[in-house]
């Protein structure tokens, strides 16, 4: 017999309640901060969410991917507006 979590976690619901909650956060922090900031810090982790949800769901391959592919120039982009992408001098001795 499938116990309570373990259906929640195999049908996906507990990544639609991870999204919600991530959404909640965005809207939160978009009231403090740049929106476009929040966007660039958020959306990576809701790609990557989607793709999971995906997966589970037993959703294409392709769609997988592209999920997971997007994630990564968003998640460039934000490191690149936060500064951590710039070249640093050697720590001198």
């Amino acid at each position: 017999m499938e116990s309570f979590i373990e259906s929640f976690i195999l049908s996906a619901r507990a990544v639609d309640l991870v999204l919600i909650v991530l959404l909640a956060e965005a809207a939160w922090l978009a009231l403090r901060r740049r929106p476009r900031e929040v966007l660039l810090a958020l959306l990576p982790g809701g790609l990557i969410l989607l793709a999971l949800r995906a997966a589970l769901g037993g959703g294409p391959w392709w769609a997988i991917a592209l999920l997971l592919a997007a994630s990564l120039p968003v998640h460039l982009a934000d490191l690149a507006g936060r500064g951590w992408l710039r070249r640093r001098p050697p720590p001198e001795r």
